[in-house]
């Protein structure tokens, strides 16, 4: 029989220390409300003491963690907001509804800081395609994003796909949205004083979602099915009728603060809302605009999407009233705001909970737990790369044009509007997504500038070393952004691990927020959002399953001009130049080349050089800004030869490419050692270009010409080592991830 504290997914002791906090035993509304809310997914008990070392504030950055997320400026006119979250175990127990509502949320965390949402990106990550299983679950979270993203009219600029053994049963879903607001205008989870109302406008209220933040907070086992109730469902046309409703309140001038209702739903809403403020609240759930019979338990903590709790003064509740109205809107003003720094709810006359806001928001347990270095670590961590067999480089290459990994994902993100808006610049398929800020219903935020957006992560390099793996991770984000001419500005994250009460679970998790702590302070990019996945695992009479330890980041930067931008296309006759850390040795540990060809997973990682790293992205920005190049494309996974091919795929040309090193052809073509973009040149502009880049302190090394025969030609000290039809390799290219689907 389960246990009181267990049903509401506490432990024995934290049941204890609210009993003793109380002075009473609770009440079942009560353990309910605090359960979800000190459960991992919302009070982060495990990380919180390590995410305190990430570097989190700069001159432009105007809100960093601690909100619903972070702000930065991007100009004198505008500002912008955005965050990540995950949505992992909802969209392995239903794919659609699952992905599709972490959508939702995410664009109602921008909605809550008065910005207009204007783009999405999406991390996910599956097992390996074999599986029928795997295929069902990738179908259906594709859609689910394609349907509410393009539903409520927000375009997906882009994301990334993986896939990997570890993620089968334990897919990664991160959603993450930006959006726009006038530069000195920002709502905050916030009352200002006693007396302000509570009004409840959005959805009415369900069932579904109840315990979800709970069912978040725990591995899966062979249960996994009848988690299905605490699955969210969202409705995205009425998502959008609550973002217009909301900014036209905001625009008015008549809310004071802002909360969406997400994890448990309006009782953890309320609780955030009046523990920020310093204050208290007082709620009736009998108001509360319901869908079907619930009980006052039910109500508080169900999940339903597209609901928002705004504070306003009390004389302001005819206008939100006429607001609601205006876009066919339940509301209703649902408590008030109080002196008490208690939480009352009542359900009529009926009180069932009483609690001070400070036990729930301030008295969660903190831990420090247990850190082991894994057994697999030094098992792993290195490659004697001269027992690496020699390779056939044209089945090499073909072979890596059939992964998954690298094949293009045309059938994701063709599934998914990414025009939506008319301000994307820079579509799905480059190093990084580019917008515009001109808005027809806002002409004084139109500007000039434009925002450039990368999202990366790669759980296998931080496997094989969570440290520099991440680091690895957060300097490729960085790179990316430059290569489109961006200057980067700020990351938000999303931690994806296992279960945190495992030693070595935790061990990968403290290396790799050092790691991103570090890189971070390295490049002065601050991190001003983020979110912790944790219990990503399946464990089962037959095994334990962690997924791989999978930071995820996306890297916001800045655009003087949106239009003046470099894309990943090269041009006819250009002249192809590497530059960046160029002349180290070629390490293969952690490529993709290494475990497609020669089977195994296996480090030594990459390290990073970060003054070089600066220096590079730097030179980019000004290479960018100067109109002097043609393209750019950085080398990760894939190495150098994929990074060519995927800047002449698309295009009528070919390429000469005459390589003169000491490195084996293979590593020198398949390494994915950082810091290295390809940079494509016009004839007339080479000198300048290469005087540019030696007055930077880079290093360059001249590689061949874009040619007009659609010819692939590499030629290794002199000697022809691989000659291609590029017309054979895009097809294999395109047509890899749609034949296994």
């Amino acid at each position: 029989m389960e246990r009181v504290w267990e049903i509401h997914g506490l432990t024995e002791d934290e049941y204890k220390l609210i009993r003793e906090k109380l002075g009473r035993e609770p009440t079942d509304v009560e353990a309910g409300l605090i359960g979800a809310l000190w459960s991992e997914h919302c009070s982060y008990k495990s990380s919180r003491k390590h995410l305190r070392k990430f570097p989190t504030s700069a001159p432009w950055v105007v809100q960093g963690p601690g909100e619903n997320a972070g702000v930065i400026e991007i100009d004198e006119r505008v500002w912008v907001a955005f965050k990540i979250e995950s949505h992992n175990h909802p969209s392995y127990i239903e794919p659609f509804h699952g992905a599709a509502t972490g959508v939702g949320g995410i664009i109602r965390d921008i909605l809550s800081m008065g910005a207009r949402p204007v783009a999405l990106m999406d991390s996910l990550r599956f097992g390996e395609l074999q599986s029928p299983e795997v295929k069902s679950l990738l179908r259906g979270v594709v859609s689910g994003i394609g349907s509410y993203g393009n539903s409520i009219g927000v375009p997906t600029v882009g994301g990334e796909t993986v896939f990997e053994g570890p993620y089968v049963t334990n897919p990664l879903v991160n959603a993450f949205c930006i959006g726009v607001m006038p530069a000195g205008r920002i709502i905050r989870a916030r009352a200002t004083k006693p007396g302000q109302v509570l009004f409840l406008m959005g959805s009415t209220t369900g069932r579904d979602g109840v315990h979800g933040a709970v069912m978040a907070s725990f591995e899966f086992g062979e249960d996994s099915e009848d988690k299905r109730p605490s699955v969210q469902i969202g409705d995205p046309f009425f998502g959008k009728k609550l973002i217009e409703a909301v900014l036209e309140a905001v625009e008015r001038g008549v809310v004071v603060g802002m909360q969406d209702l997400g994890a448990a739903g309006l009782g953890g809403s309320v609780t955030e809302l009046a523990g920020k403020s310093g204050l208290g609240a007082e709620i009736d759930l009998s108001l509360v605009p319901l869908r079907q019979d619930l009980t006052p338990y039910e109500i508080l903590l169900s999940e339903s999407q597209e609901r928002m709790i705004l504070v306003a003064d009390k004389t302001e509740v005819p206008v939100l009233r006429e607001i609601a109205e205006k876009y066919h809107l339940p509301w209703a003003v649902v408590g008030e705001v109080t002196d008490t720094k208690r939480l009352v709810v009542r359900y009529g006359e009926e009180i069932v909970a009483d609690i001070p806001v400070s036990l729930i928001t301030d008295s969660s347990p903190e831990y420090d737990r247990e850190v082991r270095e894994p057994l697999y670590y030094r098992q792993v961590n290195q490659t004697d790369q001269a027992k690496v067999p020699p390779t056939d480089l044209r089945e090499a290459l073909y072979r890596l044009l059939s992964s998954p990994n690298i094949a293009s994902k045309r059938w994701i993100y063709s599934q998914y509007d990414f025009q939506v808006g008319t301000n994307t610049v820079v579509v799905p398929g480059g190093d990084a997504a580019v917008l515009r800020l001109k808005w027809v219903e806002k002409p004084e935020l139109s500007t000039a500038s434009g925002i450039a957006l990368s999202c990366e992560g790669n759980g296998r390099m931080v496997f094989l070393d969570p440290y520099e793996g991440t680091r690895y991770v957060v300097a490729e984000a960085c790179r990316n952004v430059a290569c489109v001419g961006g200057k980067p500005l700020a990351l938000t994250n999303c931690l994806n691990f296992g279960n945190p009460e495992r030693p070595e679970i935790m061990w990968q998790f403290v290396r790799a927020v050092e790691g991103m702590a570090s890189a971070c302070e390295e490049l002065g990019v601050p991190v001003v959002s983020g979110n912790v996945s944790l219990y990503n695992e399946t464990v089962t009479e037959e095994e334990q399953r962690n997924v791989y330890p999978t930071p995820v980041v996306v890297c916001v930067g800045r655009l003087e001009e949106a239009n003046r931008y470099t894309d990943i296309k090269f041009n006819d006759t250009d002249e192809i130049l590497l530059i960046g850390d160029v002349f180290r040795s070629m390490e293969v540990g952690g490529s993709e080349f290494l475990k497609v060809v020669h089977g195994e997973v296996k480090g030594p990682v990459p390290k990073i050089d970060f003054q070089k790293e600066r220096k590079l992205i730097d030179l980019m920005v000004r290479l960018s800004r100067e109109n002097l190049i043609n393209s750019a494309h950085d080398i990760s996974m894939g190495g150098l030869i994929v990074c060519v091919l995927e800047s002449l795929f698309g295009t009528e040309f070919g390429a000469e490419l005459d390589i003169y090193c000491e490195e084996r052809a293979d590593f020198f073509l398949f390494s994915e050692v950082p810091t290295r973009i390809v940079i494509s040149v016009p004839h007339s502009n080479l000198d300048e270009v290469k005087d540019i880049i030696e007055e930077s302190g880079v290093e360059w090394m001249y590689l061949g010409k874009v040619t007009s025969d659609r010819n692939l030609t590499v030629r290794f000290n002199g000697e022809e080592v691989l000659r291609e039809r590029i017309t054979n390799l895009e097809e294999v290219w395109k047509r890899s991830l749609v034949d296994r689907l």
